[in-house]
């Protein structure tokens, strides 16, 4: 998934703040202002949403009991939990200690490289180093049971041997999705490449798939549920990491007032972890001469994140003495592919002056990234190439809704998996899932729209469907008729714990009660029948306000995170 893309989107609704807020200006010194009102700031990325909680079923097929016996709908009586006793309240925070750390906060940021484009600057999103402003952050660590850390990071590699092996069945894929490329013509199109593959028998021997898997945690069933597994263009590997280094420092340097353990926040190694992948598969595709190729959109205000995993390749990988050279890296748009590459003879890619051993997709996710002929031309020649592809269409096509969806129905991950106790590990973190062939959870859904998440097969933050909206939805593509059913799917809506933050934009650090979604990153390559790198490899934590549907960062909704494990 891309920048500001999040799945972060499974809300409660929050009760309004007491508390001060604080004004920083961009000019002179942070100034504390506090408001009068009885909230903090309006938050420019809320909508007001009403939630209930929801089962941790994972069957597809029917509703289970608990969704039908909800005790109840008041926000405020099913989700206050004082059972897990806070390492520190951050809500007996002094004005003057958050205004210290806000401050140092922000310095850090700017000298360590913890910054976006600035969206009131049109060419920061195409300038490197121009209209810079830091990352949207939470002030401290969020909360998070060591337990579930430790689940999360156990099944990653577990999840990157599935996509692999979901990825060489192509009938499979072709069949799950048959229904959903006849509505969906962003999906059909990725099929249409897919099968173009298939005539001609193209094999990619070498696969690499960096991947990261989303879940919240539970508040009634205290479950780690997952929300989905994204192959493509997973964002903030490099500030994901800047960010758990920035609150281990917070941590450190005002110890005494605060009384943590830094150690508790844990080490992310995200950007090495993907840099590492990245390098062991240049090193299979055995071509010193030939590059690394980051696929980017024309305007980028995510552009950081990714140079800091380019920076990482340089300087781990700066000579190699076996062969003797050096890994280079280039960007591309995907037009300016279309305009520079070609197939050489060999099968291997040249795009101007470079030969390519691997295509790194920062871009590609999205129907926005193909706004002509010429970016689906690009992409149908890198599929032809015997260039690496992170992803290759095959696991581009496993990152969809509809095959989470399949995937979670009874006796299909059998399919493609043999041990055991891997499939349970698997199954324990599903949450429910279901198509829309099935008429009781649309009779469910109708009448209880609150329970559901509507997910179009869409990625990025901003396109799943929420509330009242799921019923006026499913009722117009009743009407509509059964093929309009196929293009999304049915999930129940999460409601995770509520906790107290400090978000800090643009300057500006909003007090309110916030959620959170924890992101595991994993890295996986094979050469045939080896496999050279199955890791878990760092995280992502993501917090928003409580009563905002959508989650993505760059999108305006949520801010970078990390964890506290208690």
């Amino acid at each position: 998934m891309g920048v500001g893309s999040s799945s972060l989107s499974h809300s409660l609704s929050s009760s309004a703040c007491t508390c001060p807020a604080f004004f920083f200006s961009h000019r002179s010194e942070p100034r504390l202002v506090l408001s009068s009102s009885s909230t903090l700031l309006p938050n420019p990325f809320l909508k007001p949403t009403v939630a209930v909680r929801m089962s941790s079923s994972s069957s597809h097929s029917s509703l289970s009991q608990p969704l039908r016996g909800q005790k109840s709908t008041d926000p405020e009586s099913k989700f206050e939990d004082t059972s897990d006793a806070p390492v520190f309240d951050s809500r007996k925070l002094s004005p003057e200690l958050i205004k210290e750390l806000v401050s140092e906060a922000l310095f850090w940021c700017s000298l360590h490289g913890l910054v976006v484009g600035d969206r009131n600057n049109a060419r920061s999103a195409i300038v490197p180093g121009v209209g810079l402003t830091h990352a949207p952050i939470s002030l401290l660590p969020t909360l998070f049971p060591e337990g579930h850390w430790k689940q999360a990071c156990e099944v990653a590699p577990i999840f990157n041997e599935l996509v692999d092996r979901v990825s060489l069945d192509s009938k499979f894929l072709q069949d799950s999705l048959s229904r959903t490329k006849v509505v969906d013509a962003f999906t059909s199109r990725l099929l249409d490449i897919h099968s173009k593959m298939l005539e001609i028998n193209k094999k990619e021997e070498i696969r690499l798939g960096l991947h990261r898997s989303d879940y919240m945690l539970d508040a009634q069933t205290k479950q780690l549920l997952q929300i989905e597994l994204n192959t493509i263009s997973c964002s903030f590997p490099g500030l994901g990491s800047l960010i758990s280094t920035l609150h281990r420092n917070l941590l450190n340097n005002h110890s005494k007032d605060l009384g943590v353990d830094s150690k508790k926040v844990p080490e992310n190694g995200a950007t090495s972890g993907f840099a590492e992948a990245l390098a062991k598969a240049w090193n299979e595709y055995n071509d010193s001469s030939a590059v690394i190729m980051v696929v980017v959109s024309p305007e980028e205000r995510n552009m950081y994140d990714q140079h800091w995993l380019c920076k990482e390749l340089k300087e781990r990988y700066p000579y190699i003495k076996k062969i003797r050279c050096c890994l280079t890296t280039i960007r591309r748009t995907l037009a300016d592919i279309n305009q520079e590459g070609e197939i050489l003879p060999s099968g291997a890619l040249r795009v101007g002056n470079h030969t390519v051993a691997v295509v790194y997709f920062r871009a590609g996710y999205s129907p926005d990234d193909y706004p002509s002929e010429n970016e689906w031309s690009a992409r149908l020649l890198m599929e032809h190439s015997s260039a690496i592809k992170c992803p290759s269409i095959s696991y581009h096509l496993v990152g969809t809704k509809k095959i989470q969806q399949e995937l979670a129905k009874p006796n299909v991950l059998e399919r493609f998996l043999d041990n055991q106790d891997d499939i349970a590990k698997l199954r324990k973190c599903f949450a429910g899932l279901w198509s829309l062939d099935d008429s009781e959870v649309i009779q469910e859904a109708l009448e209880r729209p609150d329970l559901f998440v509507l997910k179009p097969q869409r990625e990025g933050g901003g396109n799943n469907i929420y509330g009242d909206n799921v019923r006026d939805t499913l009722l117009k593509l009743q009407q509509e008729g059964a093929e309009g059913l196929a293009a999304y799917i049915l999930m129940q809506r999460i409601f995770p714990k509520t906790s107290h933050a400090f978000m800090v934009r643009d300057g500006v650090c909003y007090q309110d009660n916030a959620i959170s979604e924890l992101g595991i990153y994993g890295a996986y390559l094979r050469n045939k029948d080896k496999v050279i790198m199955n890791d878990q490899c760092g995280y992502l934590m993501r917090t928003k306000v409580s009563s905002s549907n959508e989650g993505g960062v760059a999108a305006g909704f949520a801010v970078l995170d990390s964890i506290y494990l208690i």
